[in-house]
């Protein structure tokens, strides 16, 4: 999953610079080009990302709850932050 990611994100940028590049020439081939790629990074890449990103995790540790932050008061006191 980590290559696929890598080697979308290329595709994208490269498909993103040559809707750039390719723009003067023929600007409806530009554009969609531009388009393509940034609905591509937002639409593909960035959930595709989340997720590989918080597969095997457990929110609950990541949210303010009450035993979370007695946790965290516990911790300050015994490093005396």
């Amino acid at each position: 999953m980590k290559y696929f990611l890598i080697i979308l994100f290329i595709a994208i940028v490269v498909a993103l610079i040559t809707g750039f590049y390719v723009k003067p020439d023929d600007p409806k081939m530009g554009d969609l080009l531009i388009g393509l790629s940034v609905s591509g990074l937002f639409l593909v890449l960035m959930p595709l990302f989340v997720y590989h990103r918080w597969k095997n995790k457990n929110v609950k540790d990541y949210m303010l709850t009450k035993e979370n932050i007695e946790k965290m008061q516990a911790y300050s006191k015994d490093k005396k932050l």
